[in-house]
């Protein structure tokens, strides 16, 4: 185990305690899965939206027949009132990863200081024994300590930044979908008259 950390401390110049380095690893995984779900879920929903952009193009031409279209809502058979149900299923899946984003940027500072607090804690018990401990000795472990209340700051911005794109994009969506939703439903009034 001594290795591991040797290896670690070499790697970025901090020597964490346990329960320092497995937040900061916990911290680590919350990033890549930031990035992860941030472009996976951005380039499905803006080709979804171009996809229904060009749909509602043609709804707008008088092409009401989706049957040949790249639309969610291509199964609407000439029922309106399941144009809303379309419409809450689209948002429903739009809008996956957001709430693993809030998750992110809510609990990543809780974690980055649960990791400073107890290496502050094991600094202090380390010291505990000696009489006078200069700022000398006592500064630099307590800036390590810092650093993992920093990386959980660090990893929380952009996961609530992501949050905010990609409730965007959603919001985007939505709205071509309203759009559609709208001629389909006025085009099919009209067909009942």
């Amino acid at each position: 185990m001594s290795s591991v950390y040797d290896s670690i401390y070499n790697l970025i110049g901090i020597k964490f305690n346990f329960i320092s380095l497995a937040c900061a690893l916990w911290l680590s995984f919350y990033f890549i899965m930031s990035f992860t779900i941030l472009f996976s879920r951005y380039f499905t929903i803006s080709s979804w939206i171009d996809n229904e952009v060009k749909t509602l193009e043609n709804i707008m031409l008088g092409h009401y027949n989706l049957a040949n279209s790249k639309s969610f809502l291509k199964t609407y058979s000439g029922d309106k009132a399941k144009l809303p149900i379309f419409k809450n299923i689209a948002m429903q899946r739009s809008t996956k990863g957001l709430t693993f984003f809030s998750i992110i940027a809510s609990t990543s500072p809780f974690i980055g200081l649960f990791g400073t607090i107890v290496s502050i804690l094991i600094t202090f018990s380390e010291f505990s024994s000696l009489s006078h401990v200069g700022l000398n000795v006592l500064a630099p472990k307590i800036s390590e300590a810092l650093v993992v209340t920093a990386f959980g700051i660090l990893v929380a911005i952009p996961a609530y930044t992501f949050h905010l794109i990609i409730k965007r994009k959603a919001y985007e969506l939505s709205v071509v979908l309203d759009n559609s939703i709208q001629v389909l439903s006025h085009a099919s009034a009209k067909e009942e008259f």
